[in-house]
């Protein structure tokens, strides 16, 4: 009989969420945002130029050829190249490091990701389950403990509960001199229920054995709650040492089963665990442990990593239902999760990004697609399911937390050529387009043909891809796509260039001959325009003085070529380019440079501190870490009483503020 169909169904409710799942692409905002303002910048100086056009009784037909080429100029052509080649230069970095990207999105989402969500098995822990010790109750021994424990595994699961019972059931013996055992049927665990069942056959008799959380087992034994409550005290101890302690049971197939004994299981941190986790921490990027684990588990775990303050995930959803509380707070707050069924994991990625966090998440279970899905950055770790890895965006080959850093700082050197490349584009854009609108009020003419432009647009972008292959120096802090700082740093250097163009060409003008000499003025502009453009892009790379760091070899390359071929063109004469006398190519070239790296560059430092670095200044300063140390510091004087979290954090939070210097 069928009960359920499709999404209604566990399974298919997953594979629901999936579909559903999908992550802000960030960059695309940022992009449409900066060719609206390009569009509207150079149409506004256009305008200026046909209004004037018509007044002084120009004819249009001559104005359009430029005029289209300046609209283009404007538009971003060789963002998605330059985009797409940053992308695949870093995915194959990424991958040399045991990092496989399966989204080229993803490694630029890395550099913006301001929390990281991670499974505490596998990827905090060794994932290497052991028993460590066994508490048989009633009449049994530990042998029928361990016996009915391991029938209720499966070795082909590759589950390390599992694997647990089995190893050590094996290296005590416990099947030696026993009947043969026949399978009869296996039910894994399950997230709902809690335990692993199977019947199993010995002697022509059907047994039923399972195992899982102490108080499922235990309730399904048929004990009173004063028992089940007896047994939970006697393993918190063992819990608060980190132990997972699971009971055990086995009964006839149709009849009431016995409670035979208590587990103990333990799995040990990585020993890089913590010192990645504090890279990660200095990097900016808050690390938040999510674990099904008790919380008295969780919590010794986390201490033992650097996260202390591991609240329940069932706390949080009630505080998030309370009028005036909004779940992000809390999140900020906790250092992770504990009692974590895997659909939460969906919820909490939703809860953040809500909140205007870029989220990054690990997973390795088909429950982990639709989380992996949602996330900007979902990462399946080494032993993911195909599901898993299908869902997310980056995918590791190795254990543990050091590729997810190599991931982090790989994604922010990507972040930093696309902002160079988008704030040397206005800067650019600015340039041609005013330099052009200004020379034609003043002189009447139009100073650059537009195959010159057209020649300049090509050559400048094709050299400009070699920027995904720039050297450049990862933040230590998560980037943002909130660039307004760094779009007025491009206008005001783009303007500064516009009067140091103009400067030029008056110079030019008036001692040059280009008055009187239309093909001269038409290659001494391009000349102009090319080095501007060659000696701009040096000093946008760089966030601080132009020479705090050397460009990369093919970037040097790729540079030099475009000013080589471009002089080389004017000097064979090409059509409307006239050559002009090696003196004046020579001092244009000078000029350009000490405008570009010498007068720009300290103009682009003194707007970089003024516009960008005290806006970061000017930010409140997040008390979260010290409120959380508070926190935890409480639940140890307290005799780290359970159910106290929500009190612990609120008093912590009252004594930190009381403490914040008011300014």
């Amino acid at each position: 009989m069928v009960i359920l169909t499709g999404a209604k169904t566990y399974f298919g409710r997953t594979t629901q969420l999936v579909q559903e799942a999908r992550p802000k692409l960030h960059i695309e905002a940022v992009v449409s945002k900066v060719v609206r303002w390009l569009f509207v910048i150079v149409g506004a100086l256009l305008c200026v130029v046909v209004v004037l056009s018509l007044i002084r009784g120009a004819p249009l037909i001559e104005m359009v050829p430029l005029m289209l080429v300046l609209l283009m100029s404007a538009v971003p052509v060789a963002l998605p190249v330059m985009f797409t080649v940053s992308m695949a230069v870093g995915s194959k970095e990424l991958a040399k490091r045991g990092v496989l990207v399966t989204r080229l999105s993803a490694a630029e989402d890395a550099a913006t990701m301001d929390v990281l969500c991670v499974d505490k098995t596998g990827t905090i822990t060794m994932n290497q389950l052991a028993v460590t010790g066994v508490i048989p109750l009633e009449q049994a021994t530990e042998a029928d403990v361990l016996f009915a424990g391991a029938l209720a595994s499966q070795v082909a699961n590759q589950d390390p509960i599992d694997l647990a019972f089995l190893a050590a059931a094996k290296d005590r013996h416990v099947f030696d001199n026993l009947p043969k055992v026949t399978p009869v049927s296996f039910a894994p665990f399950d997230a709902k229920n809690r335990r692993t069942e199977a019947v199993v056959e010995q002697n022509g008799q059907r047994l039923h054995v399972m195992k899982g959380a102490v108080r499922t087992i235990a309730e399904a034994c048929g004990l009173q709650p004063p028992a089940v409550e007896a047994l939970e005290a006697r393993v918190s101890a063992s819990a608060a040492k980190g132990y997972r302690t699971l009971a055990v049971a086995r009964g006839p197939e149709a009849g009431a089963s016995t409670l035979l004994g208590l587990v103990s299981l333990y799995d040990p941190p990585r020993p890089d665990a913590k010192q990645l986790i504090a890279e990660l921490q200095g990097l900016g990027v808050p690390v938040k442990m999510l674990t099904g684990d008790a919380l008295p588990v969780a919590r010794e775990i986390g201490q033992g990593v650097g996260l202390p303050n591991i609240r329940r995930v069932a706390d949080l959803k009630a505080e998030s239902t309370q009028a005036g509380n909004k779940a992000v707070d809390l999140l900020a707050g906790a250092d992770g999760l504990a009692e974590v069924f895997p659909e939460d994991k969906y919820i909490v990625v939703k809860h953040l990004q809500a909140a205007g966090h870029v989220t990054g998440m690990t997973g390795d279970g088909v429950n982990d697609a639709p989380a992996l899905r949602q996330a900007e950055v979902g990462i399946a770790v080494s032993t993911a399911t195909d599901v898993a890895k299908g869902a997310a965006s980056v995918v590791l080959t190795e254990a543990g937390l050091t590729n997810i850093v190599a991931l982090v700082e790989q994604g922010r050197t990507i972040y930093q050529r696309i902002l160079t490349w988008i704030v040397n584009k206005i800067s650019r854009t600015i340039l041609k387009a005013a330099f052009v609108a200004i020379a034609y009020v003043v002189t009447g003419k139009f100073v650059v043909s537009a195959f010159a432009m057209l020649l300049l647009v090509f050559m400048t972008d094709f050299a400009k891809i070699s920027l995904a292959t720039d050297n450049v120096r990862p933040s230590k802090k998560p980037e943002t796509w909130n660039i307004g700082g760094y779009i007025t740093v491009s206008v005001v250097v783009g303007i500064a260039m516009v009067a140091e163009t103009l400067l030029l060409l008056w110079i030019g003008w008036s001692h040059f001959g280009l008055a009187t000499d239309d093909n001269a003025l038409y290659t001494f502009s391009f000349l102009m325009l090319l080095y501007f453009a060659v000696f701009s892009v040096v000093s946008a790379r760089e966030r601080s003085w132009f020479w705090a760091t050397l460009p990369s070899k093919t970037f040097l390359s790729a540079l030099a070529a475009d000013a080589i071929v471009g002089t080389v063109l004017t000097l064979v004469g090409l059509p409307g380019l006239k050559p002009l006398p090696l003196g004046q190519m020579l001092a244009l070239f000078v000029c350009a440079m000490i405008a570009c790296m010498g007068l720009n560059d300290a103009l682009k430092v003194a707007m970089i501190k003024w516009r960008v670095l005290n806006a970061v200044v000017r930010k409140p300063v997040d008390v979260t870490p010290q409120i959380a140390k508070r926190a935890y510091e409480l639940y140890e004087e307290r005799g780290r009483q359970d159910g106290r979290a929500v009190q612990d954090w609120q008093q912590a939070e009252r004594d930190v503020r009381k403490d914040e210097p008011h300014k």
